[in-house]
Protein backbone atom coordinates (compact mmCIF):
# COMPACT_ATOMS: atom_id res chain seq x y z
CA UNK A 1 0.00 0.00 0.00
CA UNK A 2 1.59 3.32 -1.04
CA UNK A 3 1.59 5.86 1.76
CA UNK A 4 3.36 8.96 3.00
CA UNK A 5 3.92 9.81 6.65
CA UNK A 6 3.37 13.46 7.56
CA UNK A 7 3.70 14.53 11.21
CA UNK A 8 3.24 10.92 12.36
CA UNK A 9 0.09 10.56 10.23
CA UNK A 10 -0.07 8.01 7.43
CA UNK A 11 -1.56 9.42 4.22
CA UNK A 12 -2.70 6.72 1.79
CA UNK A 13 -2.62 7.46 -1.93
CA UNK A 14 -2.89 5.77 -5.30
CA UNK A 15 -0.67 6.71 -8.24
CA UNK A 16 -1.46 5.57 -11.78
CA UNK A 17 -0.56 6.47 -15.36
CA UNK A 18 1.99 8.84 -16.85
CA UNK A 19 1.86 12.32 -18.28
CA UNK A 20 0.70 15.68 -16.96
CA UNK A 21 -0.39 15.13 -13.34
CA UNK A 22 -3.90 15.39 -11.92
CA UNK A 23 -4.48 15.29 -8.16
CA UNK A 24 -8.03 14.25 -7.18
CA UNK A 25 -9.35 15.19 -3.72
CA UNK A 26 -12.48 13.63 -2.23
CA UNK A 27 -14.99 15.27 0.10
CA UNK A 28 -15.69 14.95 3.81
CA UNK A 29 -15.76 11.47 5.30
CA UNK A 30 -15.41 9.50 2.06
CA UNK A 31 -12.21 8.43 0.31
CA UNK A 32 -10.33 8.42 -2.98
CA UNK A 33 -12.56 5.53 -4.03
CA UNK A 34 -15.19 8.07 -5.09
CA UNK A 35 -13.03 8.79 -8.16
CA UNK A 36 -13.39 5.23 -9.43
CA UNK A 37 -14.96 6.38 -12.72
CA UNK A 38 -12.24 8.98 -13.30
CA UNK A 39 -8.99 7.13 -12.53
CA UNK A 40 -9.04 4.67 -15.46
CA UNK A 41 -10.32 7.35 -17.82
CA UNK A 42 -7.62 9.91 -17.06
CA UNK A 43 -4.74 7.57 -16.20
CA UNK A 44 -4.75 6.56 -19.88
CA UNK A 45 -2.98 9.83 -20.72
CA UNK A 46 -2.18 11.54 -17.40
CA UNK A 47 -0.48 10.72 -14.14
CA UNK A 48 -3.36 10.44 -11.68
CA UNK A 49 -2.76 10.69 -7.92
CA UNK A 50 -5.65 10.07 -5.52
CA UNK A 51 -5.05 10.42 -1.77
CA UNK A 52 -7.33 9.76 1.18
CA UNK A 53 -7.00 12.85 3.32
CA UNK A 54 -6.28 12.52 7.02
CA UNK A 55 -9.09 11.06 9.09
CA UNK A 56 -10.74 9.42 6.08
CA UNK A 57 -10.60 6.20 4.10
CA UNK A 58 -7.34 4.30 4.37
CA UNK A 59 -5.32 7.14 5.92
CA UNK A 60 -4.54 7.64 9.59
CA UNK A 61 -6.97 9.06 12.13
CA UNK A 62 -5.00 11.74 13.99
CA UNK A 63 -6.59 13.48 16.94
CA UNK A 64 -5.03 16.79 15.88
CA UNK A 65 -4.21 18.61 12.67
CA UNK A 66 -7.47 17.80 10.93
CA UNK A 67 -8.12 21.32 9.70
CA UNK A 68 -7.54 23.27 6.51
CA UNK A 69 -3.89 23.94 7.29
CA UNK A 70 -3.29 20.30 8.20
CA UNK A 71 -4.76 18.87 5.00
CA UNK A 72 -3.10 21.51 2.81
CA UNK A 73 0.20 20.71 4.52
CA UNK A 74 -0.29 17.03 3.69
CA UNK A 75 -0.92 17.94 0.05
CA UNK A 76 2.23 20.05 -0.11
CA UNK A 77 4.24 17.14 1.28
CA UNK A 78 2.60 14.70 -1.14
CA UNK A 79 3.28 16.88 -4.19
CA UNK A 80 6.93 17.19 -3.17
CA UNK A 81 7.43 13.53 -2.27
CA UNK A 82 5.96 12.29 -5.55
CA UNK A 83 7.69 14.92 -7.66
CA UNK A 84 4.43 16.22 -9.14
CA UNK A 85 5.09 19.20 -11.39
CA UNK A 86 2.26 21.71 -10.96
CA UNK A 87 -0.64 19.23 -10.99
CA UNK A 88 -4.19 20.20 -11.84
CA UNK A 89 -6.01 19.75 -8.52
CA UNK A 90 -9.59 18.51 -8.81
CA UNK A 91 -11.47 18.68 -5.51
CA UNK A 92 -15.00 17.56 -4.68
CA UNK A 93 -17.06 19.34 -2.02
CA UNK A 94 -14.74 20.08 0.92
CA UNK A 95 -11.89 18.83 -1.27
CA UNK A 96 -12.58 21.76 -3.59
CA UNK A 97 -11.95 24.15 -0.72
CA UNK A 98 -8.67 22.37 0.05
CA UNK A 99 -7.67 22.69 -3.61
CA UNK A 100 -8.49 26.39 -3.59
CA UNK A 101 -6.57 26.97 -0.35
CA UNK A 102 -3.57 25.07 -1.70
CA UNK A 103 -3.57 27.33 -4.77
CA UNK A 104 -3.91 30.46 -2.63
CA UNK A 105 -1.09 29.48 -0.28
CA UNK A 106 1.28 27.82 -2.75
CA UNK A 107 0.47 28.93 -6.31
CA UNK A 108 3.94 27.79 -7.38
CA UNK A 109 2.91 24.17 -6.79
CA UNK A 110 -0.44 24.16 -8.62
CA UNK A 111 -1.14 24.22 -12.35
CA UNK A 112 -4.86 24.81 -11.97
CA UNK A 113 -7.90 24.05 -9.80
CA UNK A 114 -11.17 22.38 -10.70
CA UNK A 115 -13.65 22.91 -7.88
CA UNK A 116 -16.46 20.33 -7.98
CA UNK A 117 -19.56 21.38 -6.03
CA UNK A 118 -17.32 22.91 -3.43
CA UNK A 119 -18.94 24.82 -0.57
CA UNK A 120 -17.00 27.87 -1.70
CA UNK A 121 -18.27 29.70 1.35
CA UNK A 122 -20.55 28.35 4.05
CA UNK A 123 -21.69 31.23 6.27
CA UNK A 124 -24.02 32.66 3.62
CA UNK A 125 -25.31 29.54 1.90
CA UNK A 126 -27.79 28.48 4.54
CA UNK A 127 -26.11 25.36 5.90
CA UNK A 128 -26.19 25.30 9.73
CA UNK A 129 -22.92 23.53 10.46
CA UNK A 130 -23.11 23.85 14.26
CA UNK A 131 -26.49 22.08 14.11
CA UNK A 132 -25.01 19.39 11.86
CA UNK A 133 -22.13 18.89 14.30
CA UNK A 134 -24.59 18.54 17.18
CA UNK A 135 -26.73 16.04 15.26
CA UNK A 136 -23.69 13.95 14.35
CA UNK A 137 -22.58 13.82 17.98
CA UNK A 138 -26.07 12.84 19.11
CA UNK A 139 -26.76 10.08 16.58
CA UNK A 140 -23.97 9.68 14.09
CA UNK A 141 -25.33 6.71 12.15
CA UNK A 142 -28.92 7.94 12.10
CA UNK A 143 -28.13 11.49 11.08
CA UNK A 144 -25.69 10.54 8.33
CA UNK A 145 -28.15 8.00 6.94
CA UNK A 146 -30.80 10.73 6.74
CA UNK A 147 -28.48 13.48 5.45
CA UNK A 148 -26.51 11.77 2.67
CA UNK A 149 -29.53 11.03 0.40
CA UNK A 150 -29.99 14.80 0.01
CA UNK A 151 -26.50 15.04 -1.50
CA UNK A 152 -27.71 13.19 -4.59
CA UNK A 153 -30.19 14.05 -7.30
CA UNK A 154 -33.58 12.29 -7.28
CA UNK A 155 -33.43 8.84 -8.81
CA UNK A 156 -29.86 8.10 -7.71
CA UNK A 157 -29.16 4.42 -7.07
CA UNK A 158 -29.82 3.51 -3.41
CA UNK A 159 -26.68 1.35 -3.57
CA UNK A 160 -24.54 4.43 -4.28
CA UNK A 161 -26.13 6.32 -1.40
CA UNK A 162 -25.65 3.39 0.99
CA UNK A 163 -22.01 3.03 -0.09
CA UNK A 164 -21.40 6.71 0.67
CA UNK A 165 -22.98 6.34 4.10
CA UNK A 166 -20.76 3.33 4.86
CA UNK A 167 -17.61 5.20 3.86
CA UNK A 168 -18.45 8.09 6.16
CA UNK A 169 -19.27 5.81 9.08
CA UNK A 170 -16.00 3.93 8.53
CA UNK A 171 -13.96 7.14 8.64
CA UNK A 172 -12.68 8.66 11.83
CA UNK A 173 -14.71 11.02 13.96
CA UNK A 174 -11.74 13.40 14.09
CA UNK A 175 -12.57 14.50 10.53
CA UNK A 176 -15.71 16.06 12.03
CA UNK A 177 -13.48 18.84 13.33
CA UNK A 178 -13.41 20.26 9.82
CA UNK A 179 -16.96 21.51 10.32
CA UNK A 180 -15.98 23.89 13.11
CA UNK A 181 -13.54 25.73 10.87
CA UNK A 182 -15.69 25.60 7.76
CA UNK A 183 -18.64 27.12 9.63
CA UNK A 184 -16.92 30.49 9.13
CA UNK A 185 -14.99 29.70 5.95
CA UNK A 186 -15.33 32.32 3.22
CA UNK A 187 -12.57 32.73 0.61
CA UNK A 188 -14.39 35.40 -1.42
CA UNK A 189 -12.32 38.32 -0.09
CA UNK A 190 -9.08 36.71 -1.32
CA UNK A 191 -10.31 35.05 -4.54
CA UNK A 192 -9.50 38.20 -6.58
CA UNK A 193 -5.85 37.56 -5.69
CA UNK A 194 -5.83 33.93 -6.84
CA UNK A 195 -2.87 33.45 -9.17
CA UNK A 196 -3.94 30.02 -10.41
CA UNK A 197 -6.60 29.34 -13.01
CA UNK A 198 -9.79 27.89 -11.50
CA UNK A 199 -12.90 26.36 -13.02
CA UNK A 200 -16.10 25.41 -11.21
CA UNK A 201 -17.83 22.16 -12.23
CA UNK A 202 -21.21 21.93 -10.53
CA UNK A 203 -24.22 19.65 -10.42
CA UNK A 204 -27.37 21.37 -11.63
CA UNK A 205 -29.51 19.92 -8.83
CA UNK A 206 -27.08 20.27 -5.93
CA UNK A 207 -29.25 20.97 -2.89
CA UNK A 208 -26.32 21.22 -0.46
CA UNK A 209 -24.30 23.82 -2.37
CA UNK A 210 -26.46 25.58 -4.96
CA UNK A 211 -25.01 26.49 -8.35
CA UNK A 212 -25.36 30.15 -7.32
CA UNK A 213 -22.47 29.64 -4.88
CA UNK A 214 -20.15 28.54 -7.68
CA UNK A 215 -21.27 31.44 -9.85
CA UNK A 216 -20.61 33.95 -7.09
CA UNK A 217 -17.14 32.54 -6.38
CA UNK A 218 -16.36 32.59 -10.10
CA UNK A 219 -17.47 36.22 -10.30
CA UNK A 220 -14.91 37.05 -7.59
CA UNK A 221 -12.05 35.34 -9.41
CA UNK A 222 -10.31 36.70 -12.51
CA UNK A 223 -10.78 34.34 -15.46
CA UNK A 224 -12.89 31.80 -13.57
CA UNK A 225 -15.69 29.98 -15.38
CA UNK A 226 -18.53 27.62 -14.45
CA UNK A 227 -19.78 24.43 -16.10
CA UNK A 228 -23.07 22.91 -14.94
CA UNK A 229 -23.64 19.13 -15.17
CA UNK A 230 -27.34 18.62 -16.02
CA UNK A 231 -29.32 16.28 -13.79
CA UNK A 232 -26.55 15.88 -11.20
CA UNK A 233 -26.56 16.69 -7.51
CA UNK A 234 -23.66 17.34 -5.15
CA UNK A 235 -21.43 14.54 -6.49
CA UNK A 236 -21.63 14.71 -10.29
CA UNK A 237 -18.48 12.61 -10.81
CA UNK A 238 -20.36 9.68 -9.27
CA UNK A 239 -23.89 10.47 -10.44
CA UNK A 240 -23.12 11.38 -14.07
CA UNK A 241 -19.58 10.04 -14.64
CA UNK A 242 -19.62 10.10 -18.45
CA UNK A 243 -20.88 13.67 -18.59
CA UNK A 244 -18.52 14.72 -15.82
CA UNK A 245 -15.48 13.17 -17.50
CA UNK A 246 -16.31 14.84 -20.79
CA UNK A 247 -16.68 18.23 -19.08
CA UNK A 248 -13.44 17.75 -17.17
CA UNK A 249 -11.61 16.95 -20.42
CA UNK A 250 -12.77 20.26 -21.85
CA UNK A 251 -11.56 22.10 -18.75
CA UNK A 252 -8.18 20.36 -18.56
CA UNK A 253 -6.96 21.16 -22.05
CA UNK A 254 -6.64 24.95 -21.64
CA UNK A 255 -5.32 24.57 -18.10
CA UNK A 256 -2.57 22.21 -19.17
CA UNK A 257 -1.66 24.48 -22.06
CA UNK A 258 -0.68 27.19 -19.57
CA UNK A 259 1.29 24.98 -17.15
Amino acid sequence: MPHLTVDDTTIYYEDAGTGAPILFLHGWGTSGRVWGAQVPEFAADHRVVVPDWRGCGRSGRPATGNDIAGVVGDLIELIGALGLTRPIVVGSSMGGAFATELALRRPDLVGGVVSVDSPGYWPAQGMDLPAIMSAIRGDRAGFIASWVPHWYAPGTSPALIDWTVRQILDSGTFADGQFAQFSTYDPRPVLPDLQVRIHYLHGELDAETPVAVARECAACTPGATVTVIPGAGHLPHQERPAEFNAALRVVLDPMLATV
